[in-house]
């Protein structure tokens, strides 16, 4: 099989390509390892500010029925509380939601899917991709890399931060519960945070990061909570009273917030496979979004199918790499040193108190980790 451009991963980003080189005539295909609907691991709040580009690709997240975020609360396991109005504001709305209405409208438009297979290799061969599948090789003369934040692609690829071994994991429920509707919280503890926002209908997403050795200590998940994550009382209180939804929580091991690259052998890198923001910062599927609009306006910039040659693809990349770079690298550097400042409880509390006392360094960090509205 051929096609202009096969994208890895059917996430935000990889959907989003899909949908924007699918209109300018481009043949798409989106290999995902999965089927849709499912659940990720994610915070699932997205600032407002990729709200005028939804626009502009005819995509109606009113229909989806999110949550409206205006404020956010940030505690530690003292008991102390930060609390301060967003600017700009956000909306919550599951993964499982999200990903399957852009999926359906991207098979609507005419983007090919392949679900439910993995990528077992990415060679690129006399200016050529060769994509390998169980029992299949698909070439383009694109392949874009969407497949979130670590894959065993990373590996074959060789990618630095893929050797540098992380010790967080994400573990992510869909609760219900007696909260603000319009409020996005930060729970610190020992060794991690824990983000708790309402996402579409009469449901929450409870999202925290932990350290793999409280987890070696305890033993399991629910040990971690109890004798960790519950020293927060907030945390606790909802642990003791809300009424837990999925069958079992979504976990993903060693994330990672090194530094990657927007392009790997030419593999046009996009969203977390590009770079990830520290989850305190509550930004990472915005970035994604924005991430898929750059990316792709790169690519019709510089891609003409039957035309396209060496010098187009260095173009191209480079454009891509400087405007990624533009974008995101002073705010992935700046989550990096916000999230040195959670997960300590001295710490997390000095900070509460300073935030307390200074409210505009609160709105600096607001600004730094979020960006501007685009289209």
């Amino acid at each position: 099989m051929t096609a202009d451009v096969l994208i890895i991963g059917g996430g935000l980003a990889g959907l989003l390509n899909a949908i924007q080189l699918n209109k300018v005539g481009l043949q798409v295909v989106v290999i995902e390892k999965k089927t849709y609907p499912f659940h990720r691991v994610c915070g699932e709040y997205i600032s407002n500010e990729v709200l005028p580009f939804f626009d502009k690709l005819g995509l109606d997240v009113d229909c989806l029925n999110p949550s409206r975020i205006t404020r956010l609360e940030i505690t530690n396991a003292g008991g102390k509380r930060f609390n301060t109005q967003l600017d700009l504001g956000g909306f919550g709305v599951s993964r499982y939601t999200l990903d399957n209405y852009l999926y359906k409208t991207a098979h609507a438009a005419g983007v090919k899917f392949m679900q439910n297979m993995r990528v077992e290799d990415v060679r690129f061969v006399q200016d050529r991709f060769e994509v390998t599948i169980p029992g299949q090789t698909l070439t383009a003369p694109l392949v874009i890399g969407s497949y979130g934040k670590r894959s065993n692609l990373d590996q074959t690829l060789k990618r630095d931060f893929f050797y540098k071994r992380s010790p967080f994991l994400a573990v992510k429920f869909h609760i219900k519960a007696d909260l603000p509707e319009d409020l996005i919280q930060l729970n610190n503890y020992k060794d991690g945070y824990c983000g708790v926002s309402k996402v579409d209908g009469d449901r929450w997403c409870m999202c925290y990061l932990a350290h793999r050795d409280d987890l070696r200590k305890y033993g399991s998940l629910q040990a971690l909570e109890e004798n960790v994550i519950c020293k927060n009382p907030h945390l606790k209180k909802i642990f003791d009273t809300a009424e837990f939804l999925l069958d079992k929580p979504e976990v993903i091991n060693e994330i990672s917030f090194e530094k990657k690259a927007p392009v790997e052998h030419h593999i046009l890198m996009s969203g977390d496979t590009a770079g990830m923001i520290a989850p305190l910062c509550g930004n990472g599927m915005a970035m994604a979004i924005h991430s898929s609009k750059l990316l792709s306006e790169a690519v019709v910039r510089n891609y003409l199918p039957g035309k396209f040659n060496a010098q187009h693809r260095d173009k191209m990349e480079q454009e891509y790499t400087q405007a990624w770079n533009k974008e995101f690298a002073n705010r992935l550097w700046a989550g990096r040193q916000m999230h040195r400042l959670f997960g300590r409880d001295a710490v997390t509390g000095l900070t509460i108190s300073m935030l307390n006392h200074v409210p505009l360094l609160a709105n600096f960090l607001i600004r730094t980790s979020h960006g501007q509205p685009f289209a």
